[in-house]
């Protein structure tokens, strides 16, 4: 496993910073994405797909405690202005991170397994990011938009039919993945019957 910077230490124990984990694209990364595990990368690709995230770095900053010290896995700017803090598991033993955290301004989360694995949402948000470096072509794009306009909504599966230009579920996926077209990322997993709506940009 490639290491990208220095190993972080807490309370003495190196923990290796992996430059990356599957899918490679992000989207609201607020400069070079370096996760330490899988769970972090998981927490990242539900960041690129929650409306009320503007944008989040990785290992945003050092947390000082004495001698120990932490760096979240994490910062997200919310699009309320907020800076939130996060882990994507407890760090057992320092409940100091917390306090520290809110006395150097920011709020902070610890994101368990269960709330990052419960229901479909990353599962979905995995999928759609394997297409996150893709950009639909303006023609396609128009003809998606001025069809949805027409008819409402449609199906994934007749949504396909609509572009020319670029691999059909790529282009799906990069309208998704900026919001100009929305599908429910909680109900199940995409599929041909996933309904496909107008986003609110």
């Amino acid at each position: 496993m490639r290491t990208d910077r220095t190993s972080m230490e807490l309370q003495g124990i190196q923990v290796p910073v992996a430059s990356s984990f599957p899918p490679k694209a992000t989207i609201k990364c607020d400069g070079i994405p370096a996760f330490r595990n899988r769970a972090a990368r998981d927490l990242a690709c539900l960041l690129d797909v929650d409306d009320e995230v503007e944008s989040w770095t990785c290992l945003p900053l050092e947390l000082r405690h004495g001698n120990l010290t932490h760096s979240p896995d994490v910062l997200v700017t919310s699009v309320s202005g907020a800076s939130i803090l996060m882990d994507a598991v407890d760090v057992r033993g320092a409940e100091w991170i917390a306090t520290i955290a809110q006395e150097a301004g920011y709020q902070y989360r610890a994101v368990k397994k269960a709330e990052r694995e419960g229901g479909w949402r990353l599962r979905n948000a995995r999928d759609l990011l394997r297409y996150g470096n893709y950009q639909c072509p303006l023609g396609d794009r128009i003809r998606v938009m001025a069809t949805i306009d027409e008819v409402g909504s449609f199906t994934v599966a007749e949504g396909l039919s609509l572009f020319r230009e670029i691999p059909p579920m790529a282009g799906l996926a990069s309208l998704i993945l900026q919001r100009l077209i929305i599908v429910d990322l909680d109900d199940a997993l995409i599929g041909p019957d996933t309904v496909v709506r107008r986003g609110n940009r």
